[in-house]
């Protein structure tokens, strides 16, 4: 896709999130500290991938123990696969695989 061409931007921000997904090290789409970042779409919101003409913004989180660096960068190269757009990628969380499932107050006695 051309960033001058008319472009569908929901289908555009699926797209760029299965690409995200499917990077080895991202754990999840994130969104941002009060979830302000994402796309809505007809029924739903995407969470984690913001684009506009100027540009496509995708939020993840990271499993640890992956390079931060190395994700973010794997991610960028997936996402221009994809779209024609200058491309920023934010790491928002690093997950420890551990943590799944973990309650995040611990109850005491």
């Amino acid at each position: 896709m051309s960033g001058t061409d008319r472009i569908d931007l929901g289908k555009a921000a699926e797209t760029v999130a299965d690409a995200a997904l499917a990077v080895h090290g991202v754990a999840a789409l994130h969104g941002g500290e009060f979830g302000e970042v994402g796309t809505y779409l007809p029924g739903k919101r995407l969470t984690g991938v913001v684009i506009d003409e100027t540009g496509c913004n995708v939020h993840i989180s990271v499993t640890y123990p992956a390079n931060v660096v190395t994700v973010a960068q794997q991610v960028r190269d997936a996402v221009g696969k994809v779209i024609d757009l200058p491309i920023t990628v934010t790491v928002g969380d690093v997950s420890h695989p551990d943590d799944q499932g973990a309650p995040l107050i611990e109850e005491r006695n």
